[in-house]
């Protein structure tokens, strides 16, 4: 028993991408009508709001110092950005140790506070959207 399958006419092919394009425009507008509607409840409870923009408003400044200082107390001697990001090769005692280090300590706080620094902006962006 064979079974003949005929190809879809590009009717078919177009109406069958539409239903897929309207199924995921229908999905994006159920986010964005659930979404509107929280931002719309938080509105509604703007003294809360507003005590969290200053919190978190505080913790960012107290973050921004805390990576400016560590920023300028890391080594002149590094290789740069370059070597920070691509790390060296040499496989020397020191390299294998080198995050029990002051430098290392150093370098791996800035990388956390810049993580936290990023995170910050982006809910700070968008809680004064609000």
């Amino acid at each position: 028993h064979t079974s003949h399958f005929t190809p879809l006419t590009s009717q078919q092919q177009i109406t069958i991408y539409m239903h897929k394009k309207i199924g995921s425009i229908k999905k994006c507008c159920i986010l964005k009508i659930s979404v509107l509607k929280y931002i719309s409840q938080i509105k509604s409870e703007g003294y809360k709001v507003d005590i969290f923009k200053n919190i978190m408003t505080i913790i960012y400044v107290i973050n921004c110092l805390a990576l400016i200082v560590i920023c300028l107390m890391q080594s002149k001697d590094d290789e740069g950005a370059s070597g920070a990001i691509v790390g060296g090769s040499s496989s020397s005692f020191y390299e294998k140790n080198k995050g029990r280090t002051k430098e290392g300590k150093l370098k791996r706080w800035t990388i956390i506070l810049g993580i936290v620094f990023a995170i910050l902006t982006i809910v700070l962006g968008i809680l004064y959207m609000l």
